[in-house]
């Protein structure tokens, strides 16, 4: 027999729970932070210290502007940034001159992958909270 006009308590904490993690979804997407790499000069060489003094959040987004024509960008592991190569096979990599790429938590690696750019400086870890 259905009980009408009575909250099973479970039923009650569960629903509760739930517009409670949506709630905290929301806010965390709309806290999010675009950061434009490499400010005003863009993703270009010697942007290895441009994350320095920055917090940032999973969800972040990173906003890499570039001429497409001689740079790119490649989200890569711990050995393609210690390496200087696109690691692991298979690799994101990004052409479009304008890439908005969202960070998740922990260390987030990105490199460009044309010929000696990454050892001249073109890579950055962002370490994301």
């Amino acid at each position: 027999m259905a009980l009408h006009g009575r909250v099973n308590p479970n039923q009650a904490v569960v629903t509760t729970m739930a517009f409670l993690f949506c709630i905290h979804i929301s806010i965390n997407i709309a806290c999010a932070a675009t950061y434009t790499v490499g400010d005003s000069s863009g993703w270009d060489f010697n942007v290895r210290d441009w994350p320095t003094g920055k917090t940032f959040t999973a969800g972040d987004i990173l906003v890499f502007n570039y001429n497409p024509s001689v740079h790119n960008v490649v989200n890569v592991d711990i050995h393609g940034y210690n390496d200087c190569e696109v690691s692991p096979q298979g690799s994101k990599i990004f052409t479009s001159g304008h890439d908005s790429i969202a960070v998740i938590a922990g260390h987030n690696y990105f490199i460009s992958s044309f010929p000696g750019q990454c050892n001249k400086g073109m890579k950055i870890d962002i370490n994301a909270k």
